[in-house]
């Protein structure tokens, strides 16, 4: 009967050891294809100019439709993905339908990361470039707003 006991008191810690792999297991391979599904998006410079302060992408955010705090949603979103708005406004109209992003620096690059953060169709940048904004991107948000997921 001791044997018996001893055998059995094994095969629970076995047992116990393989529950817990198991489990360690599972959340690394969840980890894994989270990580694919959703990879990190990159909110440093690609060129970083020696004009410019930091290596993470400076951006400037406009509300072009004139609801109130749809400049705010954007900027937030923004913020928790490791970009760096500096700052945030009115456009110079509220008639923007379709929100666009605005190539400032000369590195188209830089713009598509933004717009990718936010789910913007790369069909929406624009390049206008302004050495004299010292910024890197300019997202105008238009009437299509609640269209984004920014949570």
């Amino acid at each position: 009967m001791s044997g018996d006991t001893d055998q059995n008191a094994s095969e629970f810690r076995l047992n116990i050891a393989l529950g817990l792999l198991s489990v360690v297991f599972v959340v690394l391979l969840a980890a894994l294809v989270v990580r694919v599904i959703y990879p990190r998006i990159k909110s440093e410079r690609v060129e970083a100019p020696t004009h410019l302060i930091s290596n993470i992408i400076q951006i400037q955010v406009l509300n072009g439709c004139g609801i109130p705090g749809a400049a705010s949603s954007f900027t937030n979103k923004l913020r928790e993905t490791g970009f760096d708005v500096v700052e945030s406004g009115n456009f110079e109209t509220f008639d923007v339908k379709r929100t666009f992003v605005i190539d400032r620096s000369g590195n188209i690059e830089n713009a598509r990361r933004v717009a990718r953060a936010l789910g913007i169709p790369e069909s929406e940048i624009i390049r206008e470039i302004s050495p004299g904004f010292y910024l890197d991107a300019t997202v105008v948000v238009g009437a299509d707003f609640n269209s984004f997921n920014l949570n």
